[in-house]
């Protein structure tokens, strides 16, 4: 038996008054997003934290931006949306913090330094609950009913208000270094550069928050339910996604995606996984997130 198809992006389908008739008329126009500028650290908080096996987290520091496109069918309207101080993973999970973890590597094309890939989302919350175990944190998910505890001190998926808010990195264009897509070549791995595997993690240059490859590489799951027109009854702080569906949301892209699908807003989804018969592509992977606290491990 095999999964269903992936669901393609909505993200280039015109936004036509058919369209906008069918999701109730929510559409509008709206001005292009503003550049937001990151603010400082927090006195109170490492700007990254580093864990026992060697892998770094940067502080994305909270506060508002644009959020979604206009151009977008389910990633619209653009709107505001303020998220909290949180911790990333500087790079996507790699094959060898994965087999340290999980002590296998489900991934189609070996390399330890590169994004595991063939993960489910459910293999990604087990993963965050068995990285949280490793260190003696609270883990973030409950197995038998999905759900997430965001006031755990553990690993979780990031939301997608959370993924984009640190994918833009403060600029208000497609990616993070702005609107020209020709400068994807130098900034990501994608389809133009390179069509048959992800790469080692860390080789294109790191975003303004010091984040590696959160354009392009391999697809990253997000801890949401994917709702075609979500952000039309969004809460505009820390958002986290409807409250149940049938896929979850995946973005940034991979090496196997187009310009237009490595854009910040990009919205994908899969199926995540709670049948045996779910078997994930080679292009799915994903990096954690913590909440943010002082007791977090300071850089060594």
């Amino acid at each position: 038996m095999t999964r269903s198809a992936r669901i393609p992006p909505a993200a280039f389908v015109p936004i036509t008054a058919v369209a906008i008739a069918a999701l109730g008329g929510c559409l509008k126009p709206v001005e292009k997003p503003q550049e937001i500028p990151r603010t400082e650290s927090p006195d109170h908080l490492p700007a990254r934290i580093v864990a026992p096996h060697g892998e770094e987290m940067v502080l994305v520091t909270g506060g508002e931006f644009s959020m979604g496109s206009s151009t977008a069918v389910d990633a619209a309207p653009v709107h505001r949306v303020a998220v909290s101080d949180f911790y990333m993973d500087r790079f996507e999970v790699t094959q060898d913090l994965y087999e340290k973890i999980m002590g296998h590597n489900p991934s189609r094309r070996k390399g330890k330094d590169c994004p595991v890939e063939r993960v489910r989302w459910l293999d990604a919350i087990k993963f965050c609950n068995a990285r949280s175990a490793a260190e003696e944190l609270k883990p973030c998910y409950d197995l038998a009913t999905r759900a997430c505890d965001f006031e755990a001190n553990g690993y979780r998926l990031p939301t997608e208000a959370e993924w984009e808010y640190a994918c833009r990195a403060g600029n208000g264009g497609d990616y993070s270094f702005g609107n020209d897509a020709g400068k994807l070549e130098s900034n990501a791995w994608f389809k133009g550069n390179t069509k048959r595997r992800a790469r080692p993690v860390g080789e294109k240059p790191a975003s303004p928050f010091g984040l590696h490859d959160m354009t392009g590489n391999v697809w990253e799951w997000c801890n949401d339910w994917y709702q075609v027109d979500y952000y039309a009854q969004s809460p505009t702080t820390d958002p986290r996604g409807p409250g149940q569906g049938e896929k979850k949301v995946l973005r940034g892209g991979a090496f196997s995606s187009s310009a237009e699908s490595c854009c910040s807003w990009t919205r994908y989804c899969d199926e995540p996984g709670f049948a045996d018969a779910c078997v994930a592509s080679d292009d799915c992977g994903f990096r954690c997130v913590r909440k943010a606290s002082p007791q977090s491990r300071p850089l060594q």
